[in-house]
């Protein structure tokens, strides 16, 4: 017997919410994922009578971006994941993702701009929502919010040295590195209240941002492992709220090719070949 498990959605559905007194501007990329078997006879026999079809999916997404008066991405999904429900009873369950597009104000003469603004950072924040529907009623099952590819740099405080060696090493003990890394970062809250941004515990992603910021500049770690379980443990410590963070890391630390006069180093890029740190971290 073939046991099937389907899903189908709508990808990169970008917008910008712009305009409205009293209303921030707001961007995303947003990824719809439907799951469900009373899609499955559209697989098995073509039959598309259920099917609600991406292009109205992304049409949807635009018309309610424009309901939606909230100002956060964990509160967006989870805004057009009970529509959805409601929408289209027809649908099981869904999952709703936004990757923040950003858009940072440009201050003039009289202060930031409510016209003019910048795209600068390639890092973003992230969120998802999952939803289930029972009888087009929504429930929210699980959310997680994030910020993915930061890269962060320090000329000093790092270190990695006295690490297992065999006849296949080459790396030398680093006693002082200049460290850089990629990184992706998620978190899950204990209230599923906060997870929505409906509880008093919501972390506005860019403080959590800028607290693993300040952690990379200020430890003195002796890995990359090190490095992250410390910057899970200081926000755990901060935000009791907090019940899961997740860690994704890539080693981009350049590699030391020549000295000069006076303490010069001189670095290349890395090779294109990364070492990989994962780590999550639960109460």
């Amino acid at each position: 017997m073939t046991s099937t498990e389907i899903s189908y959605g709508k990808a990169h559905v970008v917008f910008y919410r712009l305009g409205g007194r009293g209303i921030a501007p707001l961007a995303a990329s947003v990824d719809i994922d439907v799951f469900g078997k009373r899609f499955l006879t559209a697989y098995t026999e073509g039959d598309n009578r259920k099917v609600v079809a991406t292009d109205t999916m992304k049409n949807f997404v635009y018309a309610m971006a424009a309901e939606y008066a909230g100002s956060t991405l964990l509160g967006l999904c989870a805004f057009l994941g009970r529509r959805f429900i409601e929408t289209y009873p027809v649908m099981e369950a869904l999952r709703v993702s936004a990757r923040e597009v950003p858009l940072d104000a440009v201050a003039g003469e009289r202060g930031p701009s409510e016209v003019l603004f910048r795209s600068t950072r390639a890092d973003r924040a992230i969120a998802q929502v999952a939803v289930d529907g029972i009888d087009g009623k929504s429930e929210i099952t699980a959310a997680r919010s994030g910020w993915e590819g930061m890269v962060l740099v320090k000329t000093t405080g790092s270190s990695f040295a006295t690490f297992a060696r065999d006849d296949y090493t080459t790396l030398p003990d680093l006693a002082d590195r200049p460290l850089t890394i990629r990184m992706d970062v998620y978190w899950r809250y204990t209230d599923l209240a906060d997870g929505v941004a409906e509880g008093p515990g919501f972390l506005g992603p860019r403080a959590v941002r800028d607290e693993i910021e300040r952690i990379f500049h200020e430890f003195n770690s002796r890995s990359i492992q090190h490095l992250v379980h410390e910057i899970g443990a200081r926000l755990f410590a901060a935000h009791p709220q907090l019940g899961e963070i997740e860690f994704v890391a890539q080693n981009h630390t350049p590699d030391h090719v020549r000295d000069g006069a006076g303490g010069v180093r001189v670095f290349a890029e890395p090779k294109a070949t990364f070492g990989k740190i994962g780590l999550v971290l639960r109460r």
